[in-house]
């Protein structure tokens, strides 16, 4: 459950962080300032409280879900993916600084060698900007990644039996508890270390050549 929160959430955070990015380096005031108090208000928002209002707040007093209330499953499967909303959203803020620190180390000579072959502010960011953002931001976003894994402890709160809800679980019903606190610990070693090395390898490899 813990790598399902991790992978789902990933995209979503990654797919809605390149529009928050794309909205704070946009030329359009509107966009820049929606873009900017989005990210200001998440990242100064605890995760813990994001993904209580979107158990108790949009599930339960709006009605609002994501799962036919006709499932068996429903309240697992719809917990499941409102912490997968939940997550997605917090950690797309920190995804959008990411890459907005990739597009600053973009030259502005290349915007504007864009622009003056006549390409739109769409094109210039699709085929110059972006490709360079998304490599020169490959260290930070593996940051991002690894805390999203590790922060998925927190779906715990509503009722997601990730890795940490098993844990309290076990530790509740055996009398080695420092011993059980130890392999998940180690658990989660094994599912973030690789990820850095991964990472760190590919921001050397595709780093941009300036």
């Amino acid at each position: 459950m813990t790598v399902y929160l991790t992978v789902f959430s990933a995209v979503g955070a990654l797919l809605l962080g390149t529009v928050l990015a794309i909205m704070r380096v946009s030329p359009v005031g509107v966009l820049r300032s929606l873009g900017a108090f989005y990210v200001n208000t998440v990242r100064n928002t605890p995760l813990t409280l994001i993904l209580v209002f979107c158990s108790l707040g949009v599930f339960f007093i709006l009605q609002l879900n994501l799962e036919p209330a006709s499932s068996p499953t429903f309240l697992r499967d719809n917990a499941i993916r409102w912490a997968i909303v939940g997550l997605a959203a917090y950690h797309a803020a920190f995804v959008c600084e990411a890459l907005r620190s990739g597009v600053n180390t973009v030259p502005a000579g290349q915007a504007e060698a864009a622009r003056s072959i006549g390409l739109t502010f769409g094109q210039s960011l699709r085929e110059v900007i972006l490709p360079q953002a998304f490599r020169g931001a490959i260290a930070p976003l593996g940051s991002v990644l690894i805390a999203l894994t590790k922060n998925t402890t927190v779906a715990s709160i509503v009722s997601v039996s990730e890795a940490s809800a098993l844990m309290k679980v076990i530790i509740e019903n055996e009398t080695a508890g420092t011993a059980v606190f130890l392999v998940f610990a180690i658990g989660f070693v094994v599912l973030t270390l690789p990820v850095g090395m991964l990472f760190t390898t590919l921001s050397r490899r595709l780093a941009v050549k300036r």
